[in-house]
């Protein structure tokens, strides 16, 4: 296993450094002046001494491929350069959005965890049952509603409808920023925080949340069909037993392979709820700084995501052999 880690780590160099290459490819070659950025956005104030000092001090005035090996070098030591907008160290940025929006993923990723199996397993055990027919509508509703229109809709039903109609405190929530932002353990929202949290938890996990249960319910129906688990009721061991202990971990590699991939799509383009929310996460700040042609951060905040897809494959890889058995004895095989 160690070996296998070992290789899996090896593999993730080259995929970091195509990644960010082709970025820097991207925002340094297509058309777009960083100069002006700087210069604060205004062409008609850009002199050329003042282009040239700037093209100077940031090193624009040196040829690509020179551009190419200094952002390099600053990269393998930890400089992720200042922002071209704020003159903020990159570093700082990046922690500071990738704090919240590791807080709102969590949430929004045990939601989905614990619904969508729940969901899905109970789905396909009670096949053809009333509660089977609610998840398939339910799920279908949800994965065809645009994120942001049920941002809109949670907002307006428990935030300025529960505020018109003077609901108990406990049912309203407020619909903008991250609140007092004060956390336990790093991700327990305590006092008030948690009013905060739930509805864009809930908005980040909905789509992600059907996608899961239709997949659980899909891939328990294939497993109850399989000879094991007859063999198993045969020997009489109990439905539950049956369910959870060997149908629902046969079942676990794609869903395992879902969850680990959604992580890190969660925590870089949760665009849409950051912005309805106003949560200043990565996602958020990613599209600022695209638009705003502020290459360092938009660098900055990739890095983070390619390598945050890196170690979630890495889990995803990691966690079959401890599902799945023959998957171990395969690996030890080939050794």
């Amino acid at each position: 296993m160690t070996a296998f880690i070992v290789r899996r780590l090896l593999i993730t160099v080259p995929v970091v450094f195509c990644a960010l290459s082709l970025l820097f490819v991207l925002f340094f070659v297509l058309p777009g002046d960083p100069v002006e950025t700087l210069a604060g956005g205004n062409e008609r104030s850009l002199t050329p001494a003042l282009r040239h000092n700037i093209e100077v001090k940031y090193g624009f005035d040196k040829p690509i491929p020179q551009q190419f090996l200094g952002y390099w070098q600053r990269m393998l030591t930890g400089d992720l350069g200042r922002s071209f907008k704020s003159d903020t160290e990159v570093s700082t940025i990046v922690g500071r959005t990738a704090t919240a929006s590791a807080r709102l993923v969590f949430w929004a990723l045990l939601i989905e965890v614990v619904i969508g199996i729940s969901a899905g397993v109970l789905s396909a055990v009670r096949r053809y049952s009333f509660l089977d027919g609610l998840t398939t509508v339910s799920t279908a509703a949800i994965s065809a509603l645009p994120v942001f229109v049920f941002g809109y809709l949670l907002q307006l039903a428990f935030g300025v409808f529960g505020g018109q109609h003077e609901w108990p405190q406990w049912a309203r929530f407020p619909v903008q920023n991250i609140g007092p932002d004060t956390w336990a353990l790093g991700v327990i929202p305590t006092g008030s925080q948690w009013k905060y949290l739930i509805m864009p938890a809930f908005v980040l996990a909905s789509v992600s949340t059907a996608l899961l249960a239709r997949l659980m319910r899909a891939t328990m129906l294939e497993v109850t069909r399989a000879d094991y688990l007859r063999t198993a009721r045969a020997k009489g061991v109990l439905e539950r037993n049956v369910i959870l202990r060997h149908g629902l971990r046969n079942a676990m590699i794609p869903i395992i392979t879902f969850i680990g991939i959604d992580f890190a799509t969660m925590m870089g383009s949760a665009v849409l709820t950051e912005t309805v929310f106003n949560w200043p996460g990565m996602g958020s700040r990613l599209t600022t700084a695209i638009e705003a042609h502020d290459v360092p951060v938009v660098l900055g905040i990739t890095l983070v995501v390619v390598l945050l897809y890196v170690v979630a494959n890495l889990f995803v890889d990691v966690s079959y052999g401890w599902f799945d058995p023959r998957i171990r004895s395969a690996r030890s095989d080939s050794k």
